[in-house]
């Protein structure tokens, strides 16, 4: 146990650590071994893995969601949340890849001018799968199912080279293993095809990064959906007190969910015209929108009816039409029986973001439950507690553009977070709030947060760091003698001319640009290095110094490094192009 990541829970010599079986999950045979889903913990108690904090919530919201269920007449005797991660990945040619030390090292390209064609036309999205990749799916597909990890549907995305794999709904518990698997199944599927898999959030800057979307509903044992509205939610209480408890949830613990979300790669991400903003918000759409206003000013309430569209050709049917659109900027978005939590990155381990939502919904139904258990008129209590709850927490629901410039001022306004960096979102795990929610469900001790926000802040620093000086590497050993090299090239021409009597200035002022570039270069590299030099000592004043004072050194060397690649012969450049990269699979 001393060995894996603890956070302080355990001193180097102090070894012992506990495994169980955890028979939710189902056992596999994966590379001629048998597997079984295990939980682990220290000599002394505390939860060294991600797994057991899960089943602890997931026993929290079925205790509390029964409660609730037992007022309404029903005996159930488990709540179950289930969930359905969506997997976006980078497939590229591992001869190229091989050639890109920063893409070895660290996940993502530390360097690269702009392709001239990015994702603009967007034919990619649209476009046919490629057979190699397509050879690849087929091959992921299978052998996945014989893990029992039911994948489903694969697709192209948007950016040039991305995909996306989806499966089956699962419990919680299972879905996690699974994605675990997945991700896992993934690398050494690509590699049998020739290709790499890239599983970090941001690979390439100027195109798409990738996420992972969580679909999260609630269900029963009996096989009730607990997040459907059925077709007249406003006279569905059950539903609305559902949908109330996890408003509720989602509005007073919204650093929790961000910081579910918080790491160096996502960073890159969130924000950006591509993947939510790093500020939490919900969308319910139109008709639920409705209700809910309808509920808190006590007007009457009109439904919309269903609706269909007639597309003008007669031999197409007439196509259902929802009653209200998708937001595809929105981070906690309501779409239709389930929510879709649109922040985790490519690379998570969903077991964090499930283990934020099941307590904090489990908290507000257990709130819920203390009070309408008290209730003498239970129907006139549940009215009172559904409007004056959806009232206090209307806040957190936004059914505009999140990546409007207006929204992050009027989030600000609506005093919503706006946790733009892991850094700053890290810092809020262990408040006092946050240590009582877990505490009262016994998902974890303080020790155990603290442990966590200690891991998840070192591991901040140490990426940035070793970005930090992969990219020194790259700039001192690969970039700085190209262009060197290049410049000598040019120069040796612009002398034979001359020595010939001819005049050749556009040569020259290009021989003296890439040598003042090439000179720019090299200091900002050692501006560079002093800034990694610097780097403090305690842990939470270095991971934001990574990110206030690193990773800006970082991008103003690589500006004038992507520029040069820009102006340095192709021959001359030391590593295949974003072009190479995005557009030869």
């Amino acid at each position: 146990a001393s060995s894996f990541p603890s956070g302080g829970l355990r001193a180097t010599f102090e070894a012992r650590g506990y495994t169980a079986w955890d028979p939710t999950s189902y056992a596999f045979i994966k590379d001629d071994t048998l597997c079984i889903p295990t939980a682990f913990c220290s000599y002394t108690g505390e939860i060294l893995d991600k797994k057991t904090p899960l089943l602890r919530s997931m026993e929290a919201i079925s205790k509390e969601a029964c409660r609730v269920l037992a007022l309404f007449g029903k005996k159930v005797s488990r709540v179950t949340t289930t969930v359905g991660p969506e997997q976006e990945y980078f497939l590229i040619d591992k001869e190229d890849y091989k050639k890109r030390p920063d893409l070895i090292l660290t996940g993502r390209t530390l360097l690269g001018a702009r392709s001239p064609k990015g994702q603009e036309l967007e034919d990619h999205y649209f476009g046919s799968i490629r057979p190699r990749v397509k050879a690849f799916m087929a091959d992921l597909d299978e052998e996945l199912w014989k893990l029992g990890v039911n994948a489903k549907t694969e697709h192209n995305e948007v950016a040039p080279c991305q995909h996306e794999m989806a499966p089956v709904f699962a419990t919680a518990n299972i879905a996690t293993d699974h994605n675990q698997l997945t991700m896992e199944m993934m690398k050494k599927v690509a590699d049998r095809h020739g290709l790499v898999c890239l599983l970090h959030e941001k690979p390439f800057e100027g195109v798409n990064g990738s996420g992972k979307h969580n679909n999260w509903s609630i269900s029963t044992d009996r096989g009730e959906n607990l997040l459907d509205p059925g077709s007249t939610p406003m006279e569905n209480a059950q539903f609305l007190l559902f949908l109330t408890a996890v408003i509720k949830a989602v509005d007073e613990y919204q650093d929790l969910l961000r910081i579910s979300v918080a790491s160096a790669g996502n960073d890159h991400r969130l924000g950006a015209n591509e993947a939510p903003p790093a500020i939490v918000s919900m969308y319910v759409g139109d008709e639920l929108a409705a209700v809910i206003q309808s509920l808190v000013e006590g007007t009457d309430y009109k439904a919309a009816g269903h609706k269909s569209m007639d597309i003008g050709v007669t031999s197409l049917p007439h196509i259902p039409q929802d009653n209200s659109d998708r937001n595809r900027t929105s981070p906690f978005a309501f779409t239709g029986n389930k929510f879709e939590f649109r922040m985790p990155g490519s690379s998570f381990n969903i077991a964090c973001t499930n283990v934020m939502l099941n307590t904090a919904v489990a908290d507000e139904l257990m709130q819920f439950a203390d009070e309408l258990e008290k209730a003498d008129n239970f129907e006139a209590a549940l009215s009172t507690l559904i409007r004056r709850e959806l009232a206090a927490h209307r806040r957190i629901l936004f059914n505009g553009n999140g990546y409007s410039e207006e929204w992050p001022l009027e989030a600000a306004r609506r005093g919503l977070l706006n946790l733009r960096s892991t850094p700053e979102a890290l810092i809020h795990y262990t408040d006092e709030k946050n240590v009582a929610l877990f505490a009262r469900h016994g998902v974890y001790t303080r020790t155990e947060i603290q442990s966590r926000q200690d891991i998840n802040m070192e591991e901040y620093a140490k990426i940035i760091h070793i970005e930090a000086l992969t990219l020194i590497d790259m700039l001192g050993k690969l970039i700085v003698p190209a262009c060197a090299a290049y410049s000598k090239q040019l120069a040796e021409g612009v002398a034979a001319k001359a020595g010939i009597g001819v005049d050749a200035p556009a040569e020259a002022a290009q021989v003296r640009l890439l040598t003042e570039k090439t000179a720019e270069l090299i200091e900002r590299t050692e501006r560079l290095k002093a800034v990694v030099a610097a780097e403090p000592e305690a842990l939470n004043a270095r991971a934001m110094y990574e990110h206030e004072a690193v990773i800006p050194a970082m991008e103003a060397a690589r500006q004038v490094a992507d520029e040069l690649e820009g102006r340095v012969g192709k021959e001359y450049w030391p590593m295949p192009s974003y072009a190479d990269l995005l557009f030869y699979v």
